[in-house]
């Protein structure tokens, strides 16, 4: 009996060496999940001009980092509160988990007058796509990130999913964190606004901050040049939370896109200001794109099949997906007037 269960603990131990899960293992949570695949994320800074406030205004913040629900005072308020976080839903299918992350930021803002057009709050994202190969963490096979109105996908080093619909555009990279022991995606965002692609195809040029996740810490830059960072990751689906919040006039124009107006100096010696002009994960739109307005993070595993080739098995039935309860509503909101972000 006892060689019995010496053999069965070298066996467990083999297999979690190799990130195997053992046979009755229990499957990861989807916060474990998260934290899991969570990118390594640059975000370049820009210090100059009075909108820039010291570079505050490109740091990572929660969408009610001012403590209210209210989206039309946040580019008034920028800078009050710098804790770094970032919101993450799990999709699954019997094939795939489906992970989109999203990176809120107060104002979009530039600092010269020159066609270009600022505007309160600014909402960006990646959406990962991990296959259930019997590990336990599975398997990074692609991402797809948000760049203000365009999408641009990538496949994970080594994976074997080539194009689709759409051309990949790139490798999606790993690096390591200094506060775990996971080989990260890493992503980047530009400064003013904030589009968000696969590293290094954004890069911090000058001052930035290197963000790293984790499960509870928040942290605040010390400065506009910090290379570590530690944001805070939050269901999307929390109770109370981002999508719990979707019918809030006060934060939300209409669903999916958030409110905001022109006070607090936004376009101030600049082009313009525009007004309700970020979204939230399931108000993103490529226009040309067959997913149709929203569908990066409701519906995920349908853009997979369209901009990517995807060898075996894609299933396209959820077994957790808390969009689909809002199905009638997000599919009327696909007549929206398009959100130039």
């Amino acid at each position: 009996m006892r060689i019995g269960r010496l053999i069965a603990a070298g066996a467990a131990g083999v297999l979690a060496a190799a990130g195997l899960a053992a046979p009755g293992q229990a499957a990861p949570s989807r916060a474990e999940l998260a934290l899991r695949w969570a990118p390594v994320h640059y975000q370049d800074v820009d210090s100059t001009g009075s909108h820039a406030l010291s570079g505050k205004s490109d740091f990572i913040t929660r969408y009610d980092f001012d403590g209210n629900l209210n989206g039309r005072d946040n580019w008034d308020n920028t800078g009050k509160n710098t804790a770094a976080a970032a919101y993450y839903s799990v999709l699954e299918t019997g094939t795939h988990y489906y992970l989109s992350y999203f990176f809120f930021h107060p104002r979009d803002w530039i600092d010269h007058p020159f066609f270009e057009t600022e505007h309160e709050n600014d909402g960006e994202g990646v959406l990962e796509i991990v296959e259930k190969d019997g590990s336990t963490y599975g398997k990074l096979k692609a991402a797809v990130t948000v760049a203000h109105s365009d999408f641009f996908s990538y496949a994970a080093a080594g994976s074997d999913w080539a194009n689709g619909s759409e051309t990949i555009d790139g490798t999606l990279q790993l690096k390591s964190s200094p506060h775990d022991s996971f080989q990260h995606p890493v992503t980047a965002q530009e400064r003013g606004g904030h589009g968000l692609k696969a590293w290094p195809q954004y890069d911090i040029d000058g001052d930035g901050i290197v963000y790293y996740p984790s499960a509870t810490v928040s942290e605040s830059p010390s400065g506009a040049d910090d290379r570590d960072v530690r944001y805070q990751l939050i269901d999307v689906f929390a109770g109370g939370g981002l999508w719990a919040q979707r019918n809030n006039t006060n934060l939300f124009a209409n669903l999916g896109t958030f409110a905001g107006d022109t006070t607090g100096g936004c376009g101030t010696g600049t082009y313009s200001c525009g007004t309700n002009s970020a979204n939230a994960p399931w108000g993103w739109d490529d226009g040309n794109d067959v997913p149709a307005r929203g569908e990066i993070a409701t519906d995920p595993a349908k853009l997979a099949a369209s901009y990517f080739k995807v060898p075996g098995s894609l299933d396209r039935a959820y077994s957790y997906n808390p969009y689909s309860g809002a199905a009638a509503a997000l599919k009327a909101a696909r007549n929206l007037p398009p959100t130039v972000d």
